[in-house]
């Protein structure tokens, strides 16, 4: 089982930028696929960024052209850089590892992962 550490969450004005991070510890990044999802009160875990271990990745239309997703094997860590943040996005960002779907199945749905953080708040205020 892996540890996942996320952090640089904050408050941005709309417009802003932050970089989040996931430090994962326990077994070698290289060899899973990971993703980032937002959960906000009321609201189903929605998934945000999503790679596999051959660096395809996918993206919520929601933050297309917005969001990065990356991944740094030598340093055990997955990345999502923000651009263009809005009101919308704030949200609890949580990163996950072990997709377990079958092939073909939405890497954005959060029933397929085995191992979670505990998250790392973002506010955009307008």
């Amino acid at each position: 089982e892996v540890q996942l550490v996320e952090s640089g969450g904050g408050s941005v004005q709309a417009g802003g930028s932050l970089r989040l991070s996931c430090v994962v510890s326990g077994e070698p990044i290289s060899s899973f696929s990971m993703a980032w999802f937002r959960q906000t009160p009321g609201k189903q875990r929605e998934g945000v960024a999503a790679g596999d271990r051959y660096a395809s990745t996918t993206y919520a239309d929601s933050v297309k052209g917005r969001f990065t997703y990356s991944k740094d094997n030598a340093e055990s860590t997955l990345y999502l850089q923000m651009n263009s943040l809005q009101p919308e996005d704030t949200g609890m960002y949580i990163c996950a590892a072990h997709f377990l779907g079958p092939a073909g199945a939405d890497r954005l749905n959060s029933l397929w992962y085995r191992d979670w953080g505990q998250g790392t708040q973002v506010t955009v205020s307008s």
